[in-house]
């Protein structure tokens, strides 16, 4: 007896071998940061050179009129609560609160 062949096997398998042998799509960690005294232009640029110089700082948005600053985390890299005090802190303001809104996965 002789077996049909089936064309979409090959077709299913293929894509499921794709899917397992592709590497996840992570998002980057986020990190809104809450910062005391940020009130002008000449306070952002201060904070973001201090920013530009931090191990594991991908990319960061400052809103001045919130008073918060948005972190992307590279991946595989680490900023904690103690690390974006002392950033701050450097630049001459105080934070006023750390929130991870974005969890890289």
């Amino acid at each position: 007896m002789m077996k049909h062949a089936r064309p979409w096997r090959g077709l299913f398998l293929g894509a499921v071998f794709a899917l397992l042998v592709a590497a996840p799509a992570q998002a980057a960690e986020k990190v809104l940061l809450g910062v005391d005294g940020l009130a002008c232009p000449f306070c952002a640029y201060g904070i973001e050179k201090k920013l530009q110089k931090t191990p594991g700082v991908a990319d960061f948005t400052i809103d001045i009129n919130a008073g918060t600053i948005e972190v992307t985390v590279e991946d595989g890299a680490r900023f904690d609560e103690e690390t974006a005090r002392r950033v701050v802190r450097d630049a001459g303001f105080t934070l006023r609160s750390f929130e991870v809104v974005g969890d890289g996965g």
